[in-house]
């Protein structure tokens, strides 16, 4: 670290929430983003709201300008931030965000960005909201802005911060990519088996009525005695839960936040399924959908398909993304709706010709196989990006230190 690096507090070189909407402005309509909207700065909506017509939410107040700073004050742990970098017209943010606007004669935006983005920061505001009296973990902006760091000069800050994004510039191009392939893959699943374009707009005579049974083996799935740590390790066989689903989203998993050992799986009911699975989580949510990279097993709330040889991957997983409500509606449980293995097996589905899969799957084998790639570079970017982030904030590491590695 060298010598100009100086103890900051966040509210000497930022504001907070400095813009705010009202009504008297008469706006004829408003792009509105959430807090439930973005996470780690990826949007999932913006929703467009015409006034007049459609319920603007109280919330709905904060303006925002290029470089702003998101940051939901409540439950921090669960990443809802990011950093504005397009303003649609007419743009306001929830004021379950703090907008922190940045004095870009003293700090860069990008590197302010990544230094409330760090794990050790989310955290320790995570733990400032559950002593709030709050019925949810919550933070006030006041928090944000006693937040003290060292600050290296601004070309640094600038050098640090370009670093970082061009890792996440990266990730987010991937994530495109994907987006576009996914698209082209359930484009061409509803063109062939619902619409039948290729078939003159009508079901083959001779496709059949079957079940999911017909597609491939459902499989439960089991947890190993918490009770025996013997049973549990860092590295070894993969053990998938609906949470592990619910934090990461991509299309493809290799494994969770546990995996078991071999003894763990003997002594268990869960069962080792090949590569190609397609793993539905069948309660606690229902509707979670993946593909197994490689060997894997589950606990128990899933209902998860092996496919047939003759039926392939793709199909099945799209199958299920069709079908999603119709599954979801089968549910049945008292204390927490749940698709029984009875069900799963049982669910409707039209069968089509043994060539039709292949030329399907065929079709999809390709898309799939740049997803996973992509996917892949994406988890190694990120497993990058995360590791220097906490060293660079902290001066161990200089960016001129990082040579090619830039």
């Amino acid at each position: 670290m060298s010598q100009d690096w100086k103890i900051t507090r966040i509210s000497d070189i930022c504001k907070t929430n400095p813009n705010t909407y009202s009504v008297s402005e008469k706006w004829s309509y408003v792009n509105y983003l959430d807090t439930g909207s973005i996470t780690e700065n990826s949007v999932s909506e913006i929703q467009h709201l015409v006034i007049g017509r459609d319920t603007l939410p109280s919330r709905a107040r904060r303006k925002v300008v290029v470089d702003d700073i998101l940051y939901s004050t409540v439950r921090p742990n669960q990443r809802h931030y990011g950093i504005v970098k397009d303003v649609v017209p007419n743009m306001l943010v929830s004021t379950g965000f703090a907008v922190i606007r940045v004095d870009k004669a003293k700090a860069d935006a990008d590197y302010l960005y990544y230094y409330l983005t760090q794990n050790d920061i989310v955290d320790g505001l995570h733990a400032i909201g559950e002593q709030s009296v709050s019925a949810y973990p919550s933070i006030k902006p006041s928090d944000i802005e006693s937040i003290e760091l060292l600050l290296p000069s601004l070309p640094e800050q600038v050098e640090i911060g370009r670093t970082l994004k061009a890792l996440d510039d990266k990730i987010a191009n991937n994530t495109k990519i994907n987006h576009h392939l996914e698209q082209m893959a359930q484009a061409i699943f509803k063109s062939w088996f619902v619409d039948f374009e290729p078939f003159g707009g009508e079901m083959p005579a001779d496709w059949r009525d079957g079940t999911i049974s017909d597609l491939g083996d459902v499989i439960g799935g089991s947890t190993p005695s918490k009770a025996k740590p013997e049973y549990y390790t860092e590295h070894g066989i993969a053990w998938i839960t609906p949470k592990d689903l619910s934090v990461n989203k991509s299309k493809f998993i290799t494994h969770g936040a546990d995996d078991i050992t071999e003894l763990g799986l003997r002594n268990s009911s869960a069962r080792l399924m090949p590569r190609g699975t397609v793993l539905f989580s069948s309660r606690a949510p229902i509707g979670y959908i993946a593909i197994a990279s490689g060997e894997v097993c589950t606990n128990q709330g899933f209902k998860s398909i092996v496919p047939k040889e003759s039926v392939g991957t793709a199909f099945i997983y799209y199958f299920l993304i069709e079908n999603l409500q119709s599954i979801e509606n089968m549910a049945s449980g008292s204390t927490f709706k749940e698709v029984s293995g009875t069900t799963m097996k049982g669910i409707p589905a039209v069968i089509p010709d043994d060539d039709t899969l292949r030329r399907f799957q065929e079709e999809c084998t390709p898309i799939f196989a740049k997803q996973e790639l992509l996917e892949a570079e994406n988890a190694r970017l990120a497993e990058i990006r995360d590791s220097l982030l906490p060293r660079l904030m902290s001066g161990e590491l200089s960016v001129v230190d990082l040579g090619d590695a830039k």
